[in-house]
């Protein structure tokens, strides 16, 4: 490979890079913006403004009940934040700390850890959403348990690769012969050394919790009126995209920027893991 090859390949990296954090810190700074202010009230109905094509008044126009668009999109941006966010982290605080049990135990307490991962990872993660949502009724507080609860087997099998990987190296075997037991060589040693590869799943596993959180609100299962969505607001534009086609343009462009943002930060930051090992 050339030279310059290389230095074009790795310019473009860094500006996927950079372009996947900017798309990221924009929608969490949108996020953070819509729990103090947006243009409208999302949730005020004006039926003498429905259906307004976008303006200087109102960006993206408004929908059938007369609600401004963009207030409800920034709105929809918090919640969607929020459900991937605590996913994200219900994954971590539990898949975590299992990981590294099974990798630093092995034998029966690793099998067991690794088969009550394959009976959760045996459904599909948007079923068994669904599946969750559908027993225990819809809301954001039952999508955030049904999404964390698949993150809890990726977050696990992740730490745990990682950590048998770890415990091979020279200073876990110089713990292990100064007496430092399983649990003080996973928190002091293999832990630190983890934080990264968790990081770069964390965007991961945040990107598919945006998408699972969108398609859980789409069928109704997700978070309830009047709170904003980005899924419902998809729903309730099916019907009305011959009359106003940027009912469903706008919030699914959103989506789709959003997810295209965090999908390459992970891939920047999974690039970075790679030549750092």
């Amino acid at each position: 490979m050339k030279v310059s090859e290389l230095h074009s390949g790795t310019a473009a990296r860094r500006a996927g890079l950079a372009a996947g954090a900017a798309i990221t810190i924009f929608f969490f700074g949108l996020a953070l913006l819509a729990q103090f202010w947006t243009p409208y009230d999302p949730t005020a109905l004006s039926i003498v403004d429905k259906l307004q094509a976008p303006s200087v008044r109102h960006w993206f126009g408004t929908d059938q009940l007369g609600r401004d668009v963009l207030s409800m999109i920034m709105a929809g941006t918090k919640n969607s934040v929020g459900v991937a966010l605590l996913s994200v982290i219900i994954g971590v605080l539990i898949g975590v700390p299992l990981g590294l049990l099974g990798a630093s135990r092995r034998g029966a307490i690793d099998e067991l850890v690794m088969r009550g991962n394959d009976v959760i990872f045996a459904f599909p993660s948007l079923l068994l959403a669904i599946l969750i949502t559908a027993v225990f009724g819809p809301g954001a507080v039952n999508a955030i348990i049904a999404i964390g609860l698949f993150n809890i087997p990726v977050f696990a099998r992740v730490t745990r690769g990682g950590a048998l990987q770890l415990w091979t190296r020279d200073y876990c075997l110089a713990a292990r012969v100064a007496g430092k037991g399983p649990l003080r060589i996973s928190l002091e040693h293999i832990l630190p050394n983890l934080v990264g590869l968790l990081v770069v799943q964390g965007a991961i596993q945040f990107s598919l919790g945006v998408i699972a959180e969108a398609g859980l609100s789409y069928v109704g299962l997700g978070a309830q009126p009047p709170v904003p969505s980005w899924g419902r607001m998809l729903n309730e534009a099916q019907t009305l995209t011959a009359l106003a086609p940027s009912l469903a343009l706008f919030p699914g462009v959103t989506v789709l920027l959003f997810v295209l943002g965090l999908n390459l930060l992970g891939d920047g930051l999974r690039r970075r893991q790679e030549r750092s090992i």
